[in-house]
């Protein structure tokens, strides 16, 4: 029979991390409920922000729909400033 092994990594706010843990063992025992598991236990370690936040997915799209609106905006003064040339 094969085996495989599943790690989840997650990231979370320091004063949070009891909490966590604790939900994360019982949605554990509940899978125990229907699948066979075997060993594993969670583990907690202190770590430090790199200083730098990334942008979400969300924030890189809202930035772009952004400069779409801008560019848009832009041309839409160029074309209306061309018409008033030509008129």
């Amino acid at each position: 029979m094969a085996y495989r092994k599943i790690n989840v990594e997650l990231v979370v706010f320091a004063d949070e991390a009891d909490s966590v843990v604790a939900e994360l063992n019982s949605a554990i025992d509940r899978l125990e409920d229907a699948h066979t598991i075997f060993g594993g236990g969670i583990k907690t370690a202190a770590v430090q922000h790199s200083g730098t936040r990334r942008k979400s997915a969300l924030m890189h799209t809202l930035a772009a729909a952004d400069t779409a609106a801008a560019a848009f905006k832009l041309a839409g003064e160029k074309v209306a400033g061309a018409y008033k040339k030509v008129i």
